[in-house]
C-alpha cells in the first residue's frame, strides 16, 4: 500500500504565513509538480480563490476578514465571500438598494465588470434598464427591481448612504438659475473649469447634465473636469499686476 506523501497541513502552514499564495507557490509547498494534487489537498481545507487576478490566488477562510459587503483584499488581491467574480457581481447587484451602474460597481470591486454583467443579463440572472444614457443593472426579480428603481430615484435627488457615489441630479429652479448666472460672469476658460466642477458634484452622468443646463458640449465639460482632477489649471491673473483701483489714502489729521 502506497503511503500518502502530501499533506494539506503544508498548504495551510504556507497560507497562514503568507496570507495568500499562487498555485506555483502551493505546488512548491507540497513538493509536487501536479496541479491536481494541490487542488485535492485544498479540498481538505476551507479555502477561497481570488476574484481578481483571474482567480490565480488562494487563501483560507480563517485568514480572510470580509467587510460588510463580503469583500477582503491583501496586497491588492481581492476575495469575495460570494466566490467568483460572476457570483459576486450577481450578489452585489441583487442585494443593492438602488442597483448599480457598471462604473459604480467597478469602484466597489476594483476590477472590470462589464463582461460578467453582460453574461448575467444574457443568462437572465440580472436585469437592466437604460437611464441617463447608461445601463443600470438590477435584480431579476420584478418586485425587488421596483424597489431598487425607487431607491435609485431617492439617490439621484439627494446625497444618500446607499454605498454609491453621491449624486444630486434633480436641481431646484433657484439653484439652476444661480449656476447659470454665475457661469455668465466668467471668461471662457473659467466657464469650462466651473462646468467641470459642477459636473463632479453630480457623479455619474454629471457631464451631460451640466452640458444640458449650460448649453455646452459634454466633451467641454469633461475637459474642464479632467483639468481639475489633474490640477492642470493655469492661474493667470485676469488683471495685470498693479492694475485696478488705487487704495484711498487716509486723510492726515490737522
Amino acid at each position: 500500500m502506497r503511503l500518502e506523501t502530501f499533506h494539506a497541513e503544508d498548504l495551510a502552514r504556507l497560507l497562514r504565513h503568507r496570507q495568500i499564495a499562487t498555485i506555483d507557490e502551493l505546488r512548491n509547498a507540497l513538493g509536487t509538480t501536479v496541479d491536481s494534487t494541490v487542488f485535492r489537498k485544498l479540498q481538505e481545507l476551507a479555502y477561497r480563490t481570488s476574484y481578481s487576478h483571474r482567480g490565480s490566488y488562494y487563501t483560507l477562510d480563517e485568514i480572510a476578514r470580509f467587510d460588510d459587503r463580503g469583500l477582503w483584499s491583501f496586497r491588492s488581491v481581492w476575495f469575495s465571500r460570494h466566490g467568483t467574480l460572476v457570483s459576486t457581481v450577481e450578489a452585489m447587484v441583487t442585494e443593492s438598494d438602488a442597483g448599480y451602474f457598471a462604473s459604480e460597481l467597478e469602484d466597489v470591486l476594483h476590477v472590470p465588470v462589464k463582461v460578467p454583467l453582460l453574461k448575467l443579463v444574457r443568462d437572465r440572472r440580472l436585469a437592466r434598464a437604460k437611464t441617463l444614457g447608461s445601463f443600470l443593472y438590477l435584480s431579476i426579480d420584478s418586485s425587488r427591481r421596483k424597489q431598487q428603481m425607487a431607491g435609485r430615484q431617492v439617490h439621484e435627488t439627494e446625497p444618500s448612504a446607499l454605498g454609491l457615489r453621491p449624486g444630486v441630479r434633480v436641481l431646484p429652479d433657484e439653484l439652476k438659475a444661480a449656476i447659470v448666472l454665475f457661469y455668465g460672469l466668467l471668461d471662457e476658460k473659467q466657464r469650462r473649469v466651473y462646468a467641470g466642477l459642477e459636473a463632479m458634484k453630480f457623479g455619474h452622468g454629471g457631464d451631460q447634465h451640466i452640458a444640458d443646463l449650460l448649453g455646452l458640449d459634454p466633451s467641454t465639460v469633461a475637459r474642464g473636469r479632467k483639468e481639475l482632477l489633474a490640477a492642470d489649471v493655469e492661474t493667470d491673473r485676469t488683471r495685470r499686476k498693479g492694475g485696478g483701483r488705487k487704495p484711498v489714502e487716509k486723510k492726515r489729521r490737522r
